[in-house]
């Protein structure tokens, strides 16, 4: 009888997951430091600024396969995402997201501060005299069809897994990996093809900042379908539990989003 009051202590009597101690967390924010000076450093052409950014953006993308592998193994392996879990990411996941909206409102903003009521710095004009903009009906339109289809195929990915379809889900999902890479080689296609660069006044700065950063989320977004599909292939991902590629897909409909938005006020209407 002892033996067994002993051992049901041990029982887990709530559906929550407390998570174990995790030096995670600490390593990313400091990592994550370390990428904002390294970034701010190699603007304004410190020295050591360029080694900085590269060396702790490694180190942050090391950081980020570690934990995100432990909280693989948590769901996976040992069970503990359940349905109160998988709800709290779920939330998660949304305000991660609403995070990053207001991260590019601050880009979108500048850049309407700046195009509305151009000064007479700039020439009182939008663009700005001696900018050669790109046309919008080449390849930014072409990406926009290539990222519009990678949202219906990460679609049909999420139909299929949730159906069971196994064939399709993988099919789909990896339709949507080569559409990105197909979008992000024509991203740094046009940026080498641009006439002006980062540090020609408020147009390039506004410009690469704004679609530039857009390329990193396509890029951490890529990387993030990457997993699922690897998950996928290994029967982690099932029927019932995909909460991990529905945050991709969540994920991947916020980036189609905001270059839609690129696009008509970017592209079309700053450009004409």
């Amino acid at each position: 009888m002892t033996s067994l009051i002993k051992v049901s202590k041990y029982v887990q009597r709530h559906p929550f997951h407390l998570v174990d101690p995790s030096p995670w967390p600490f390593v990313a924010s400091l990592t994550a430091f370390g990428c904002a000076v390294g970034l701010v450093m190699y603007m304004h052409a410190y020295i050591g600024g360029s080694s900085l950014l590269l060396t702790s953006f490694i180190i942050l993308l090391c950081v980020m396969f570690v934990w995100w592998r432990d909280v693989v193994r948590e769901s996976t392996y040992e069970g503990h995402h359940t349905g109160i879990v998988q709800k709290g990411l779920r939330y998660g996941v949304i305000l991660f997201i609403v995070s990053e909206i207001l991260f590019f409102f601050a880009f979108f903003w500048a850049f309407f501060h700046s195009s509305l009521a151009p000064t007479v710095e700039i020439g009182s004009i939008w663009p700005p005299k001696g900018i050669n903009v790109l046309s919008p009906w080449e390849i930014p339109f072409l990406n926009t069809i290539i990222l519009l289809l990678s949202g219906c195929t990460v679609t049909w990915a999420h139909h299929a897994m949730v159906a069971n379809l196994r064939t399709q889900a993988l099919i789909s999902l990896l339709l949507t990996i080569v559409l990105a890479s197909v979008f992000t080689a024509f991203q740094a296609f046009e940026y080498n093809m641009a006439d002006f660069r980062l540090s020609d006044g408020i147009y390039g700065s506004t410009f690469y900042l704004a679609t530039g950063f857009h390329g990193f989320h396509v890029f951490v977004g890529t990387i993030f379908l990457g997993v699922c599909l690897i998950r996928l292939l290994t029967y982690q991902l099932t029927q019932q539990h995909h909460f991990g590629f529905e945050a991709a897909a969540w994920y991947w409909h916020f980036v189609d989003v905001v270059w839609l938005f690129l696009f008509v006020s970017i592209y079309w209407w700053g450009g004409s």
